[in-house]
């Protein structure tokens, strides 16, 4: 698996699954908070699988 997610993308997978996690927690929104874990796991891992079929990388080409 190869890195295909930038920091900026990264920072913003962590924080929105973080959210969506911590709202469903404390009772904000109901169970499907907790498909925040697909975003905080692509943002911590920094690979979206999602992103292979389109040929996406939102990270700098290493040279």
């Amino acid at each position: 698996m190869k890195a295909n997610v930038g920091s900026i993308d990264r920072t913003i997978r962590i924080l929105v699954g973080a959210c969506l996690i911590a709202a469903t927690l404390f009772g904000v929104i109901g169970p499907w908070g907790w498909l925040g874990l697909a975003p905080l796991a692509t943002g911590i891992f920094r690979f979206c699988p999602a992103y292979l079929p389109f040929g996406f990388r939102t990270c700098p080409i290493k040279k």
